[in-house]
């Protein structure tokens, strides 16, 4: 396996319980092994899809001036630009933010659930984990909460800006991701996947 920071390469051994591998050259993690990595993935995942449905359902942001209230949501945001020559941007906004972090996290519960319960993989569980890595930098609910945060600064003078609860559901799924992809062993997951093991 290959540094990710150096590119030097290294011999994949089988990690002890609680232990990690760092890089010879440069001291990156390169893997750890923790008797708890699976349950911990998977339910940073089932709590990202959680929070994910709170962001999409409940209200974004209400904005009040003018004597004038209006309330908008991420599903608002998707379809304001649905009609005409600017459909693409509502379905790229969609699925950037919703629909491919959505299907990441699907597929990653999708792998582990049978691992956690210490039971053979699934039928597709390599094709869903390898659908979860490959999506992994595209899904880009971090990228939309800084755009937001940037835009909020422009309109702060101009309205009263109130946050609802699919404002604190999406910042708490930018953390909950950050724990979720800092606390995932892909090499682990992947040996766990390989049919020659089983």
């Amino acid at each position: 396996m290959a540094c990710p920071q150096c590119d030097l390469l290294h011999k994949a051994v089988v990690l002890q319980e609680n232990h990690k591998m760092r890089c010879r050259r440069c001291n990156a993690p390169l893997g750890t092994q923790r008797s708890d990595a699976f349950v911990r993935v998977f339910v940073l995942a089932l709590t990202s899809l959680l929070l994910m449905l709170a962001a999409v359902a409940f209200p974004f942001l209400e904005l009040r001036a003018a004597g004038l209230t209006v309330r908008t949501s991420i599903f608002d945001a998707v379809t304001t630009f649905s009609e005409g020559l600017l459909l693409p941007l509502s379905i790229a906004v969609a699925a950037l933010i919703v629909l491919i972090p959505a299907t990441r996290f699907l597929a990653v519960v999708y792998t582990l659930w049978p691992l956690i319960r210490a039971q053979p993989p699934l039928r597709h569980a390599r094709g869903a984990f390898r659908l979860a890595e490959t999506l992994r930098p595209w899904a880009m609910t971090e990228i939309f909460l800084v755009g937001i945060s940037v835009a909020l600064v422009k309109v702060a003078g101009l309205a009263s800006i109130s946050f609802g609860p699919a404002f604190w559901a999406f910042v708490a799924l930018v953390i909950v991701t950050v724990f979720h992809d800092n606390s995932m062993s892909r090499q682990t997951i992947w040996r766990s996947l390989d049919p020659s093991r089983r």
